[in-house]
């Protein structure tokens, strides 16, 4: 069975290369674009984490360049900045650099669209930091799409920022401390509010099966959009590695974690890998998949199915229950 497409909203990097690193080059980013979209992302945004403003400024025209190439044209969709307007909490904060976090700042994030050519699709804050509601008008003023992650935000913040225009939720479940209080934390509070879809990583490390049952029952099809989080380390082998300044280990089982604090620092997974781990649990059909990879996604940032090509590599086997790419 054909499918129209697995459309993914955060890829941080791949085989080796991180779209935030500061030695990026033209190169380097375009190899591992092209190798993503042989690997099982029809389209997707590339994305960018909390960073200097030496890095910003060397990493977002180079990302621009290569958006602007026919090659990409309909594939590479825009740039997904996951920061720097986001929480300072252990845990919350993830793997971003606190050194570079920001507060709300429209003038900077003004920048950061010049600077990008404009190419800017999608920006995740924090809901509860002064300003964010500000920020979000402006950015929907622009044509972004505002997700809300990296958190500590209550049901209060977040119906705020949805009235300003807010979205979705970046990785719901996700980007938030080990321990948090029991009822009043920012996983029920996103799951509380109707009108925020919910971005989830289905790789089968960052959200064990009930969760991901719970989003979905809770959430709604048409309110659930996967993606993958991938970073440098997908597509690599196990084993001890250095993730932007900070020891990184890949298990056998893909989980990528820090050693020294334990917390998951991105994912190892494709989307094709996710839509495979989802497609197992057997919690929705062939077309509610397609909803979650391919048409809500789209529908988040703007952009028409008719803007993708109009052939894809991935199919869908329907007695397995299993995507994959032609040819493979």
């Amino acid at each position: 069975m054909r499918v129209p497409g697995l459309v993914d909203l955060q890829v941080n990097g791949y085989r080796g290369v991180d779209f935030s690193q500061a030695d990026l080059t033209e190169n380097t980013f375009t190899r591992a674009c092209r190798e993503m979209l042989e690997s099982g992302a029809t389209a997707f945004l590339a994305t960018m984490i909390t960073s200097t403003d030496e890095v910003y400024a060397h990493n977002l025209p180079i990302m621009a360049k290569v958006l602007s190439k026919d090659e990409f044209r309909g594939q590479l969709l825009g740039i997904h900045l996951e920061g720097p307007f986001i929480s300072t909490v252990e845990g919350a904060r993830g793997v971003h650099n606190p050194q570079c976090v920001r507060r709300p700042d429209i003038s900077y994030l003004q920048h950061l669209i010049d600077i990008s050519q404009r190419t800017v699709k999608l920006v995740t804050i924090a809901a509860e930091l002064e300003g964010a509601d500000k920020l979000t008008r402006f950015a929907v003023e622009n044509g972004i799409a505002v997700s809300l992650g990296h958190q500590m935000a209550g049901v209060g913040d977040l119906q705020k920022l949805a009235d300003a225009g807010a979205r979705a939720l970046t990785h719901l479940g996700n980007g938030v401390p080990l321990v948090v209080a029991r009822h009043e934390n920012p996983i029920f509070a996103g799951l509380s509010i109707d009108n925020l879809a919910a971005m989830m990583i289905t790789d089968g490390n960052h959200l064990p099966a009930g969760v991901i049952k719970t989003i979905v029952r809770t959430k709604g099809v048409d309110n659930c959009i996967v993606t993958s989080d991938a970073t440098a380390l997908s597509g690599m082998p196990p084993g001890e590695y250095n993730n932007l300044g900070s020891k990184a280990i890949l298990d056998k089982t893909g989980r990528i974690y820090n050693p020294m604090t334990g917390y998951l620092v991105g994912s190892s997974a494709t989307m094709l890998d996710c839509m495979n781990h989802l497609a197992s649990l057997n919690l929705v059909d062939f077309d509610d998949l397609t909803a979650m990879a391919f048409h809500n996604p789209l529908r988040l940032i703007g952009i028409e199915p008719s803007q993708l090509p109009a052939e894809t590599k991935v199919r869908f086997d329907e007695e397995q229950s299993r995507f994959y790419m032609q040819g493979s």
